[in-house]
C-alpha cells in the first residue's frame, strides 16, 4: 500500500502531470465559457427579432428597449 502512495505522489509531482492538469482544466473551461457566450449571443438574436417586429407594428423607441434591453447603440444597428 505505501508503495502505491509513493507512487502517487510521485505521478501527481511530476510537472507533465501537472501541466496535463491544468491544459485539461483549461479546456473545461473554454467549453464552459463558449456554451455561456453562446447562450448569450442567442438571447440577444431573440431580442433583435423581437425588436424589429416591435418597430414593423410601430412601437416606440423607448417601450422597444425597455423590454428587449437594447441599447440605443444596437437599436440604431437593427436592420428592419
Amino acid at each position: 500500500m505505501s508503495q502505491a502512495i509513493d507512487a502517487y505522489y510521485t505521478i501527481t509531482a511530476s510537472s507533465e502531470f501537472r501541466e496535463r492538469e491544468r491544459l485539461y482544466e483549461k479546456a473545461r473551461h473554454d467549453e464552459a465559457q463558449a456554451l455561456h457566450n453562446a447562450g448569450k449571443n442567442a438571447e440577444k438574436k431573440k431580442s433583435i427579432e423581437i425588436a424589429q417586429k416591435m418597430i414593423a407594428k410601430g412601437e416606440p423607441i423607448g417601450k422597444i428597449m425597455e423590454y428587449t434591453e437594447l441599447t440605443p447603440e444596437e437599436m440604431e444597428n437593427l436592420d428592419t
